[in-house]
């Protein structure tokens, strides 16, 4: 009997005790400004048929996002399973409206360097139609943050508020002082094969960051469905103060990769290490997610 033919037959005896599980939540909510309604559904696991039933019942336990089961599981055991979580949303505004209610709802408390904050841990955060002009994002951001991010993605030079670390406009389109413009890179790549699954660019520069380490710092592009997609790792969003100004700029970068590529917009798509709002925004943020969930109200 060869190896594979073996394991297949422990799993045929072992299917008569294994438990399945899927989606434990899925929490409605109605879309910031009247707009459709929007979902946050939390995943807390989804046990393979095939996995045992001793397995499958450890890994259902309860575990808390992004850190060790409650009942004493640390880092060791193979039952700490770290839990994502995930919003979308239709729009940039009711996505960012959404993950920080989330955030001031279910956050855990924690820090950014000596700063306190409340956070959440692992969330991917889902945009249908990312919008560079978004109305929301318009009406309720500051718009002195939204010309610094502006200015940070699309001005090559140093950010002085950062240290004087290269803006994102410098890494996307001067990558560490090479000359190399990485947008352009990514765009011809997809001319050249709208299928490919590797038109990936990076913000970090290893040799040169070392006091200041870009929130955003892995930008893919794939036509899946043959619209752009944007995909995005973050190691942080301020959702309190920034995270709105990102989300715009990421749009912006997005239709220009689509336009190049000659292929209509499709979604963006963020995993975010830890969305967090730090405790002097706390309230502000509380007040701001209360004043614009009203479904019914379109005179905002």
């Amino acid at each position: 009997m060869s190896i594979l033919s073996a394991r297949h037959d422990r799993l045929r005896q072992a299917r008569p005790n294994a438990r399945a599980r899927g989606w434990t939540a899925a929490r409605a909510a109605a879309m910031m400004g009247g707009t459709s309604a929007h979902y946050e559904e939390i995943r807390a696991g989804e046990m393979d048929e095939h996995i045992p039933g001793d397995t499958a019942a450890r890994l259902a336990d309860p575990v808390v996002p992004g850190g060790p089961r409650p009942d004493g599981g640390g880092p060791g055991d193979p039952g700490s399973v770290p839990v994502t979580r995930s919003i979308g949303a239709a729009t940039l505004g009711g996505a960012w409206l959404a993950a920080a209610a989330l955030v001031l709802r279910e956050g855990r408390p924690a820090r950014w360097g000596a700063e306190p904050t409340r956070e959440i841990a692992l969330l991917t955060i889902s945009v249908g139609q990312p919008d560079p002009d978004d109305p929301l994002i318009a009406r309720l951001g500051d718009p002195a943050w939204l010309a610094w991010m502006r200015a940070n993605f699309r001005e090559p030079g140093a950010v002085a508020e950062l240290g004087g670390a290269d803006s994102y406009a410098r890494r996307l389109r001067d990558y560490a002082g090479t000359g190399r413009d990485q947008v352009a890179w990514l765009v011809s790549r997809l001319v050249a094969d709208p299928g490919a699954r590797d038109a990936t660019i990076t913000t970090f520069q290893p040799a040169t960051d070392s006091t200041y380490i870009p929130c955003i710092s892995l930008i893919d592009a794939w036509a899946p469905d043959g619209r752009i997609q944007l995909v995005v790792y973050a190691h942080g969003l301020d959702l309190g103060k920034k995270a709105y100004g990102n989300l715009v700029e990421l749009a912006a970068l997005q239709r220009e990769i689509a336009a190049g590529a000659g292929l209509p917009t499709g979604g963006l798509v963020i995993h975010v290490k830890t969305a967090h709002i730090y405790e002097p925004e706390l309230d502000a943020m509380a007040r701001l997610v209360k004043e614009t969930d009203r479904p019914n109200d379109q005179s905002r």
